[in-house]
């Protein structure tokens, strides 16, 4: 009897196909079986599957459905890949999926994606950290019917006055901005919130602060699939001044630059 396949965990990104790894494309193009998150991940990224890949969708499927499924393929198939949106190591229950797997002594892989959070942020043309005014990036989601652990509700964690990426929360803005302002940000902290970020033809972008920016998101229609960014960061390329990093400025040494030295 030969052994079971390989499971492999792909991220899809958040939405392009192009922004897919180069592996986890070589993997969609040799997989033998692909399930897929039909929910979040675009169907395009299944155009590069080969003919007579077996092909479903997870969209459907309780946790104990979707490892029957990858078991059940890894015992006729090499390769098999589980496409995922973002990245499957954030948000993506990949141990839930692994651990059935394991117990079966099934071999897994797993890829990286880009995070909705980092495509997001590229959307808007927005860095996450700035020197001297954040240098931190806490990726967290508000409490709703997963519990949050001890010492991580958003009001401890806003006390960090860093930036914030929120994901599975975009119905809870209500809560957020309570959170935030009793961690002591002020209701005109600039708040991004990208829909869809990179999707074609469906991504939005709304700008605003913690005091207006559920009206915002209610006008657009943003009810799902949405990133929230608030960062003391946003807004940065339009301020008059920002202080420089030292990685680039002329009196700086590493190993690949001597410092200019003035005279």
């Amino acid at each position: 009897m030969s052994p079971p396949g390989k499971v492999w965990f792909v991220g899809a990104g958040p939405g392009d196909p192009d922004l897919i790894t180069v592996k986890g494309r070589k993997l969609i193009e040799r997989a033998d079986a692909i399930l897929y998150a039909g929910s979040l991940v675009s169907e395009a990224a299944l155009h590069w599957a080969k003919p007579g890949c077996a092909v479903a969708d997870s969209k459907d499927m309780t946790l104990e459905q979707i490892s029957g499924w990858l078991i059940e393929q890894a015992g006729m198939h090499a390769t098999i890949v589980r496409l995922q949106t973002g990245d499957p190591c954030l948000y993506g229950a990949l141990i839930e999926m692994v651990r059935p797997l394991d117990a079966m002594a099934i071999e897994v892989g797993v890829v990286p994606g880009v995070s909705s959070a980092m495509a997001s942020a590229a959307a808007a043309a927005e860095s996450l950290t700035l020197p001297e005014v954040t240098q931190t990036v806490i990726l967290t989601r508000v409490e709703g019917r997963t519990p949050m652990p001890e010492h991580e509700s958003l009001r401890e964690l806003a006390a960090h006055h860093c930036t914030l990426c929120l994901f599975l929360s975009i119905t809870l803005l209500k809560e957020i901005k309570r959170a935030l302002m009793d961690a002591g940000w002020s209701d005109d902290a600039p708040v991004v919130v990208v829909q869809k970020a990179s999707w074609p033809d469906q991504e939005k972008i709304v700008r605003g602060t913690l005091r207006d920016i559920r009206t915002r998101c209610m006008d657009e229609g943003i009810t799902s699939q949405a990133m929230i960014i608030v960062s003391p960061a946003l807004g940065a390329r339009h301020w008059p001044d920002i202080k420089r990093s030292k990685l680039y400025d002329p009196g700086f040494s590493h190993r690949f630059r001597k410092a200019e030295h003035s005279s």
